[in-house]
């Protein structure tokens, strides 16, 4: 198993109250397989990300990759496992406005012992034609292929996706879609997306559906569909 997750808790306080993010979580992750993260807003899907990949600080249980609690490491040990294993994807695009698109994707580059080929990604992210331009120069889903060239030259083990499709039309979210069933394909990385769309589960090997910070159901998937077969309506 790539992450092993026992008993997972985090808390809030919100006034007098007490508020479960995440309440007794625990769930194995494969390698190299597609998940997707359901359930409403203030599930707890996000919190669950970010603690995967080390950005919040866990109240107690175990997160184990490859048999290493990564759930209590300190903030030097948690900058080396983000920056060793994983790489993050986000609504919004983070790109830096005053570098060009391939600086951009260099910029992932820079954070990696073991970097795939910047040329190469950007040939196959079909950003060829806009490496010499600006993030303003760019539509909503091209910016977003420029931040998964970003993270995926990077070669990550794992990449962390918080509703990748969220702000893009059906079109631009079956492309973004589509590059990442790729990239599973064939750099074998996993992936593991947090989204409001539950159509996204017919494409992924472990779909988690959340609720009220627990996991309510785990759905494994022996035949995916690829980003152009599921249902978008």
């Amino acid at each position: 198993m790539q992450y092993e997750v026992k008993n997972l808790v985090k808390k809030y306080q919100a006034g007098d109250e007490q508020l479960f993010a995440l309440n007794n979580v625990s769930l194995t992750i494969k390698e190299n397989e597609i998940n997707t993260i359901l359930g409403p807003s203030g599930s707890g899907k996000t919190t669950l990300l970010n603690m995967l990949g080390a950005i919040d600080q866990v109240d107690s249980g175990e997160i184990l990759f490859h048999g290493e609690d990564i759930a209590f490491l300190n903030e030097k040990k948690k900058s080396i496992y983000r920056r060793n294993n994983t790489g993050f994807i986000f609504q919004s695009y983070n790109l830096i406005s005053t570098l060009s698109i391939l600086e951009n994707i260099e910029l992932g580059a820079y954070l990696s012992k073991n970097p795939l080929d910047v040329e190469l990604i950007i040939k196959e992210l079909g950003l060829s034609e806009h490496k010499n331009k600006f993030p303003y120069q760019l539509s909503g889903g091209q910016q977003q292929r420029v931040a998964i060239a970003r993270v995926v030259v990077k070669n990550p083990k794992v990449i962390f996706c918080d509703e990748p499709t969220g702000a893009l039309d059906e079109k631009a979210g079956r492309k973004i879609l589509n590059i990442l069933q790729k990239l599973n394909e064939k750099y074998k990385t996993t992936l593991i997306m947090v989204t409001h769309n539950p159509n996204i589960a017919d494409m992924s090997h472990q779909v988690i559906h959340f609720n009220s910070g627990k996991i309510v159901n785990i759905i494994k998937n022996e035949h995916l569909k690829s980003a152009y077969e599921i249902d978008w309506s």
